[in-house]
């Protein structure tokens, strides 16, 4: 049954007919909703009943273990309410071209919806909410955004928000609601200053766009090619949106992954790639246990703490021994009904979760995903079938070539355990400082000299834009780190041999060239601005040739000299 769910999604994104045919219909119940706010306890009452069912919110939510008490679930709360995709976006003075790009956007989108939008009303109201968001770098404070408040102290942070509306007309029962992790305070504390001094016209105007916007995408025509010609050509330079087959089967794909999921293990991840990987990833443990005993700049006392942390990692490989259940979601005929279901279901499913038992046999990711990932309160890494296939990995390959490239992702992985921000946790996944005060310093200080490296760096596509060091140095510390921890691995399963040189490569320099090979990308320059801004990652090609600048076995492997622009005198090491 919830196999034949993939098909029915599928088709009522497809029927165009239909589609074209209701026009905005499917919204206007939506609309007149926001027409009918009177006052601030209004427009929270109608946020609420619409994120039900997927509508737009002034803020974000999640379910995660509370990482002051990993035994329990915690609900967080975190800022939002913006079009653009960061709050930089509304004050610097490199972006005035897109904020202008947006107010065309906004106008075009008004005309061909018939909706009423005054687009300089919007963006002053936004411009006003992004004032008060935290920006990139002091949002991945691990501690600053830790702050678990009561019901009544969150009502006191923010006493012109109806908290009692907003959890009666969203429907979540006050018990849910006793404790809240409140990721960046003074935002919340600002929503409640501008809803304070209360502006009808300018949240009902804010709403009617948020409802139009966050829809266009699964609307006629007209509304979804002017929607991507905003956030896909402006902000990323996607020239052209892809085949409307395969935007359906992304749609399906976010609402059914785990049911794709089972069709994908089946055809394509054999279990033998699972005992391999599993046989990798123990080698990389073993690598970053050794490493940690022989770090000349720890003491014995958070050696032994980080020692503990590291032999309670979980390691998901592949696939999940648990599948979702998909049987509640009901998928009928009309794309706009399943929409609003899906919404709901994944809703009630994150909500059911306060109050129980911590689940350990979920995923974050579907087994068809390219990626992995660490996750701090579960203190686990993981790792889906898609990843574990070339260029990554290749069951075929020898292991230099292997260690190069998934050993490397592993690494990375299990270092994000111990960057700047998974080295607060302890191996419970609870916010505990583990470390003596001075290795914590002699820690950050080797930290600050790869935040002044990539400060200096730009990408390719867009040499007017500066790395932030800061911003992405949690995922420098991952990538330096498992390259280093890749490397001593691959030694360990040479056993003492020396690795066999093929095709005229030597063993090492296969590594490096394996490695470099699964971070081979192009580029849009709109793109690569676009995750300067936002994407806590480097940028593609510094993840190669910057990390590697940093190893000695790098040098030695491909005899790199002062001659060489890979050179690098001044290297940083910390795992």
């Amino acid at each position: 049954e919830d196999q034949g769910k993939i098909g029915r999604l599928f088709n009522s994104f497809m029927n165009t007919a239909k589609i074209e045919a209701d026009g905005i219909n499917p919204i206007k119940g939506d609309l007149a909703q926001a027409d009918k706010i009177v006052d601030a306890r209004s427009l929270i009452s109608t946020i609420a009943e619409l994120e039900i069912y997927g509508g737009p919110g002034i803020f974000g939510a999640y379910i995660y273990p509370d990482v002051g008490n990993t035994k329990q679930y915690a609900i967080y709360i975190y800022q939002g309410g913006l079009s653009l995709p960061d709050e930089a976006y509304y004050r610097e003075e490199q972006y005035a071209p897109i904020r202008d790009a947006f107010l065309d956007h906004v106008k075009k989108m008004s005309e061909i919806s018939g909706i009423e939008i005054d687009a300089a009303a919007l963006l002053k109201l936004e411009t006003e909410i992004a004032s008060f968001h935290w920006d990139q770098v002091k949002d991945r404070d691990a501690i600053a955004t830790y702050n678990k408040l009561s019901f009544t102290e969150l009502k006191a942070l923010s006493p012109n928000f109806d908290w009692e509306t907003y959890l009666s007309a969203g429907q979540i029962s006050p018990e849910k609601f006793q404790e809240i992790v409140v990721r960046e305070p003074s935002f919340f504390e600002g929503i409640s200053k501008i809803l304070g001094n209360f502006d009808v016209e300018a949240w009902r105007n804010w709403l009617r766009w948020h409802i139009l916007s966050g829809s266009a995408g699964y609307l006629n025509e007209a509304l979804v090619n002017q929607n991507f010609s905003f956030y896909a050509t402006t902000l990323s330079g996607t020239p052209k949106i892809r085949e409307r087959w395969k935007r359906g089967i992304s749609f399906v794909e976010g609402a059914l992954g785990e049911e794709i999921g089972k069709v994908y293990v089946k055809r394509h991840f054999p279990e033998s790639s699972k005992q391999k990987m599993e046989v990798l990833v123990q080698n990389l443990i073993k690598a970053y246990e050794i490493s940690i005993k022989e770090l000349d700049w720890m003491t014995e006392e958070t050696k032994v703490k980080a020692l503990e942390k590291l032999s309670k990692f979980n390691t998901k490989i592949g696939y999940p021994d648990k599948w979702r259940d998909y049987s509640a979601l009901e998928i009928v005929d009309d794309l706009h009904t399943n929409l609003a279901n899906i919404a709901k279901f994944e809703r009630d499913y994150e909500l059911n979760k306060l109050g129980g038992p911590i689940n350990r046999d979920e995923w974050g990711m579907t087994p068809q995903t390219v990626n992995a990932y660490y996750s701090p309160g579960f203190n686990e890494i993981v790792f889906p079938a898609a990843m574990l296939q070339p260029p990554f990995f290749n069951p075929e390959a020898e292991d230099a070539a292997n260690y190069g490239g998934t050993g490397a992702v592993i690494g990375h992985e299990i270092g994000h355990g111990f960057d700047d921000q998974g080295s607060q946790y302890d191996g419970d996944g609870n916010l505990v400082n583990w470390w003596t005060d001075a290795d914590r310093a002699e820690f950050e200080k080797r930290t600050s000299e790869l935040v002044a490296q990539f400060n200096e760096l730009s990408p390719t596509a867009a040499p007017d834009v500066k790395v932030n060091g800061a911003f992405t140095l949690g995922e420098n510390i991952g990538d330096l780190g498992g390259m280093n921890i890749a490397i001593k691995a691959y030694k360990i399963a040479l056993n003492g041999q020396e690795g066999p040189v093929i095709d005229g490569f030597t063993a090492m320099q296969r590594f490096f060239i394996s490695h470099a090979q699964g971070w081979r990308r192009l580029i849009r320059p709109e793109e690569a601005r676009l995750r300067v801004a936002t994407d806590p990652h480097s940028p593609d090609e510094l993840r190669c040739n910057q990390i590697v600048r940093n190893l000695d076995e790098f040098y030695e492997a491909f005899d790199v000299t002062e001659n060489d622009a890979l050179y690098l005198k001044k290297r940083v090491k910390i795992w």
